[in-house]
């Protein structure tokens, strides 16, 4: 063997770590950003967005408010993968917590004064018609169903979400109650991410108190 091949064999030796060493490294840090990017939250931001008010003026009639979780499972996603067992996470605060601020705000722009029940967001049954005090309007909202369910494959997944509230008024003389319904179907491609799930999960949840918002017989009851 002449110097130039001894040379040659050299620097394919001294190349051979090098090139092994960046291909781990690249390696790995592409397993690193798949995971990063695959990650879902324990939890999630239920935020809905009402925009316009619905046009009501209540000429500062009072009303008690109550908002009751009566479902038996209080997570409010489920991803489901073939094989897999399923993943399940709930919201950073509590569903009741933000309908409840969420139509105290709205109505308070339609000129009808909330006051908050003392509740201990608590399942109770939904057959509870006790008169108010003083005469006060008793909005009652029960929270029927409120799910965001995943199905995951293997390049793309789909999601439905549905939610059922019940709203319950008593207005000292009689009860009305209603029943308001939002679903939602989406899809995309590879896997799911939160910011996907909340926009659904979010969409809906602002369609179901708009209507109860805009809705001409509660209104009429409310106004009594």
């Amino acid at each position: 063997m002449n110097i130039q091949s001894i040379n040659k064999a050299t620097k394919r030796n001294f190349n051979m770590p090098i090139n092994n060493y960046f291909s781990k490294f690249y390696s790995l840090l592409f397993i690193i950003i798949l995971g990063a990017c695959s990650h879902t939250p324990s939890h999630f931001i239920i935020e809905p967005n009402i925009v316009n008010t619905p046009s009501a003026n209540y000429n500062n009639k009072t009303a008690q408010l109550e908002v009751t979780d009566v479902r038996t499972a209080r997570h409010l996603v489920q991803i489901s993968e073939e094989g897999e067992a399923a993943i399940l996470f709930s919201a950073k605060k509590r569903i009741e917590n933000t309908i409840e601020s969420t139509l105290t705000t709205q109505w308070e722009k339609q000129s009808l004064l909330i006051n908050r029940a003392n509740s201990s967001n608590t399942n109770t049954s939904d057959t509870n018609t006790n008169k108010p005090i003083n005469n006060t309007n008793k909005i009652h909202i029960i929270i029927e169903k409120a799910i965001t369910r995943v199905t995951q494959y293997t390049l793309n997944y789909q999601i439905k979400t549905e939610i059922i509230i019940k709203v319950r008024i008593n207005n000292g003389l009689q009860t009305q109650t209603t029943t308001f319904k939002s679903t939602g179907n989406s899809e995309g491609a590879l896997q799911s991410d939160v910011a996907a799930l909340e926009y659904d999960f979010n969409q809906s949840l602002t369609s179901v108190l708009t209507q109860v918002l805009s809705n001409k017989k509660i209104q009429s009851f409310l106004k009594q």
